[in-house]
């Protein structure tokens, strides 16, 4: 079964920095992609940024482009978002999951996810 783990959240004050962690197994294939998304209280949940395991194609929403980075690491099977600059609206719930691939301009779920990490920012 596809598991993903997502860590790193906490409490930051606006401007400061943090790393999200996912940890991703049990694909049977290796060309998957894997985004992040984050849902803040009586919101929808939204994409964030997204990544191609095979090429490292990245997709990222306005909201955080030019201040989040989305990266992986093949031999730990890992996916991390960078956040710099953090606003506080970027408070939220941040959860991994799978989605179509290959990204191109969006990142579009298929129903895996990972337990979410709570962000928040101060102001």
């Amino acid at each position: 079964d596809v598991q993903l783990q997502a860590s790193g959240g906490g409490l930051v004050q606006a401007g400061g920095s943090l790393k999200l962690s996912c940890v991703v197994s049990g694909f049977t294939y290796e060309d998957y992609a894997i985004g992040w998304f984050r849902q803040a209280p009586g919101k929808e949940r939204e994409a964030v940024s997204c990544i191609n395991r095979s090429d490292g194609r990245q997709v990222y929403s306005r909201n955080v482009k030019g201040r989040f980075t989305i990266s992986r690491d093949n031999s730990q099977n890992e996916v991390y978002l960078q956040m710099n600059n953090l606003k506080p609206e970027d408070t939220a719930v941040y959860y991994c999951g799978a989605v179509w691939a290959p990204v191109s301009v969006r990142c579009d779920p298929y129903g895996y996810w990972g337990r979410g990490t709570q962000v928040t920012v101060s102001s």
